[in-house]
């Protein structure tokens, strides 16, 4: 047990690209960061400062451009920094904090999508029901839900795999995840996998909710030719988000538990940085294209702002 220490510094993976590219690497992606904090802030914004855009499905979108703004803060400061230093280094409570924003942010996904599938089956299947079922009180519940046990797991998973001491040192990903720091433990990993069980079954059982609820929702729209009208407005967006994020977190496993040097250095790093690059981009511009009132007052307020910049009174020169 002498070997076994508790690392101040990890390393991370370099990229081998990166030797000759980096800073053609550092703009392309500070492009993206920058891409991905404006179109998920503008249309957090339309939504909380338009009072006809107040309603639970429109609250609960907020809450998503949010959280992809908060997930993506977890990811793109950190590499971007790499980048321009060329210092792929991170200590292990720095490790932590990173793990914790990044899988809080991907389980609080999982739960939001959950409430908007909810959401839309109450919308639907019971329009009669729909603002005595979700009142204000029941929204602010929902969201605190969707906000408050994916934090209080990843805290916990969190917590399991940085109080195991540690025998290596090097993380073979470009951020720290939950598993790579697990596997640099010489102790056993049997709570950790009890854990991840835990943390999986409830994902299924979230997942098991948002069937039902499309299953009820599909029936419903068969017979009738509004409820096809907002399924195609409202659902199918809901529906392209959840199949991104499954795909994402499917590349994701993958890469946790079949990334070997037998796989290509340019596939591997696709695999991991796909589940912090496509959902924060792809959610916002989904609902933001597809929902017509979200879209309507987005273009209208972008209009309005430069009609008033373009009409301001100019400094005459003295």
């Amino acid at each position: 047990m002498d070997n076994i220490s508790y690392p101040v510094i990890l390393t991370l993976m370099v990229p081998r690209e990166t030797k000759s590219y980096r800073h053609v690497y550092f703009i392309c992606f500070l492009v993206l960061y920058v891409l991905i904090l404006s179109i998920n802030v503008r249309l957090a914004m339309v939504i909380i400062m338009q009072k006809a855009l107040h309603e639970p499905m429109y609250m609960f979108l907020c809450n998503l451009c949010i959280n992809g703004v908060y997930g993506a803060s977890g990811f793109y400061p950190k590499f971007l920094s790499d980048l321009i230093l060329d210092s792929y280094v991170i200590s292990s409570h720095m490790c932590a904090l990173q793990i914790f924003v990044i899988y809080s942010s991907l389980l609080c996904e999982f739960t939001i999508l959950t409430v908007m599938s909810y959401d839309r089956y109450v919308a639907i299947c019971k329009p009669l029901e729909y603002h005595s079922k979700l009142t204000k009180n029941t929204c602010v519940k929902l969201i605190l839900f969707s906000w408050i046990v994916p934090t209080f797991s990843a805290f916990n998973g969190t917590l399991l795999s940085n109080l195991r001491p540690f025998c290596a040192y090097h993380i073979d990903k470009l951020y720290c995840d939950n598993w790579s720091v697990v596997k640099l433990s010489c102790a056993s990993s049997f709570v950790n996998n009890i854990y991840g069980y835990i943390v999986a079954a409830m994902s299924t059982g979230f997942e098991i909710i948002i069937i039902i609820c499309y299953i009820k929702v599909i029936s419903a729209c068969r017979a009738s030719l509004e409820n096809r009208r907002k399924f195609w407005q409202t659902c199918l967006p809901h529906l392209l988000s959840l199949m991104n994020f499954t795909i994402a977190m499917l590349f994701d496993f993958m890469y946790n538990r079949y990334g070997s040097n037998d796989i290509p250095e340019s596939l591997r790093n696709f695999l991991a940085l796909e589940l912090v690059i496509v959902p924060p981009v792809f959610n916002p511009l989904i609902y933001g294209l597809n929902i017509r009132a979200v879209r309507k007052r987005a273009f209208t307020l972008c209009v309005a702002s430069r009609v008033n910049v373009s009409h301001s009174p100019k400094r005459r020169k003295t």
